[in-house]
């Protein structure tokens, strides 16, 4: 049996300190956090930065540092801070030697890392061996080396091969969920539908418990299946909130795709052992002709000035859409003639907060809210560009009357000034997957001594 201890969702959520100490007290074999995601947008990933505060951080990994050297078990973080970047991992390894150094406790660190030069991608592509996933968009060369950082998801057979080196901390680059919990079980010779589907589940820790918040989670895995036992008080595991799980960022809810394969659930049959512990058996690993890890990419897609406006006059609030559109269009003809730049130089868009801004048309609430937010995004080519455009518009947004005949109108804007720069902003580029031969090809691991 492999006992795999989850603290948390990921690092920087926090964790039950005393559920922390009760999965400690049981002697897990390892201990494993992700450190983030795409799920905050693709900036993290294009300024390679984590979107978590560095003094949080610390306390969190050095609270997981102790519990290791009293579990005394690895410590394994994936892609760590946040998007899994050369500079994000380089971050996280400084926050470790600075937390052992204060500790005093000699430790070694394996350290993989997941970035990839453009230029190294442009020609996998070219030579066919960059392909796309479902709704993937066209990609180009040119593209690819505009994007200012690239990185592979690493699977379980990187994380072996650091697990190899000896190290008591594992601190690895952009990372699949599931690689981090499954890598061990697999190595030790689990069952290997159970060791995904078991890493699926406890990927966010509590997540796939009753009180999901909690953060702590035991997995076991055996020759069979595994079973997952929430640590926290008043975290229960029920065969609902366990089987669910699967749905969590997956289209499918019984098929997951992973490097090497995929994981079937169909046949998995989920038992209550109590009332907090879930076991699960039956689960499948179907390994995959063709060894493929997926491409995160981004790159820079213009400069941006929003402004935001507040509206409270029944007459606008229900025609805001109306208003919006009139204040695009005019603003936008109004941009081109007096500062003589294409349409294509920028965008200004206006959403209205309350009503439409998360699903625009396909929005189907539609009761009058008695006010809503504009916030108006003006995107540029250059950083001047976008806060002379954010300047025009924001007499728009301030008086704008819905139609010539109305008395002009004053709204409200949230700050002065109206327009707030946001910098260089980012897009996602790259929804591929790279074939490799050799599943280290596309990864680097290293070894550090911290006395």
């Amino acid at each position: 049996m492999v006992r795999v201890l989850v603290p948390s969702g990921a690092l920087g959520l926090n964790y039950d300190k005393q559920a922390l100490a009760r999965g400690v007290a049981a002697k897990p074999d390892i201990i494993a956090i992700d450190g983030g995601s795409t799920d905050s947008g693709p900036s993290y990933l294009g300024r390679g930065v984590s979107k978590y505060a560095r003094s949080s951080t610390k306390i969190e990994w050095a609270g997981l540092m102790e519990a290791r050297a009293q579990a005394g078990c690895p410590l394994v973080i994936g892609t760590a801070g946040t998007c899994g970047t050369d500079s994000a991992v380089d971050w996280m390894l400084d926050i470790t030697r600075e937390i052992a150094a204060e500790q005093g406790r000699p430790v070694k660190i394996a350290v993989l890392r997941s970035s990839q030069e453009p230029a190294t991608i442009a020609q996998a592509y070219a030579a066919r061996r960059v392909t796309p996933l479902p709704n993937a968009p066209e990609i180009n060369a040119e593209l690819i080396e505009s994007c200012t950082n690239i990185v592979a998801l690493a699977g379980v057979e990187q994380i072996t091969q650091a697990l190899d080196t000896g190290a008591d901390i594992i601190i690895a680059g952009r990372t699949t969920d599931t690689a981090i919990i499954a890598a061990l079980p697999l190595q030790k010779g689990c069952h290997p539908g159970g060791a995904w589907h078991g890493a699926k589940i406890g990927e966010c820790g509590a997540l796939c418990a009753t009180n999901p918040q909690s953060g702590v989670i035991l997995i076991d895995f055996d020759s069979d299946g595994f079973t997952v036992t929430p640590l926290a008080d008043g975290a229960h595991a029920t065969p609902h909130t366990v089987s669910a799980h699967m749905l969590y960022e997956n289209s499918d809810p019984f098929i997951l795709y992973e490097p090497g394969g995929h994981l079937d659930v169909t046949g998995a049959t989920y038992t209550a052992l109590d009332e907090t512990s879930v076991r699960v058996t039956g689960s499948e690993w179907v390994v995959s002709d063709d060894y493929t890890v997926k491409l995160e990419g981004a790159r820079g897609a213009g400069f941006q000035t929003v402004l935001m406006a507040l509206i409270r006059d029944a007459h606008y609030v229900e025609h805001s859409e109306r208003w919006a559109a009139d204040i695009v269009s005019k603003c936008t003809a109004k941009v081109m003639d007096r500062l003589g730049v294409d349409e294509d130089a920028f965008t200004i868009e206006i959403r209205i907060i309350g009503k439409t801004a998360s699903f625009g048309a396909l929005e189907t609430n539609h009761a009058a809210p008695p006010e809503v937010g504009a916030i108006g995004i003006v995107t540029a080519k250059t950083e001047s560009l976008s806060q002379e455009i954010g300047k025009m518009l924001n007499p728009y947004l301030l008086h704008h009357p819905l139609t010539v005949e109305e008395e002009v109108p004053t709204f409200a804007f949230l700050f002065s000034p109206a327009e707030m720069p946001r910098g260089q902003t980012y897009e996602f580029a790259l929804n591929h997957v790279l074939h490799l031969d050799d599943p280290m090809a596309a990864f680097s691991l290293e070894v550090h001594d911290c006395a």
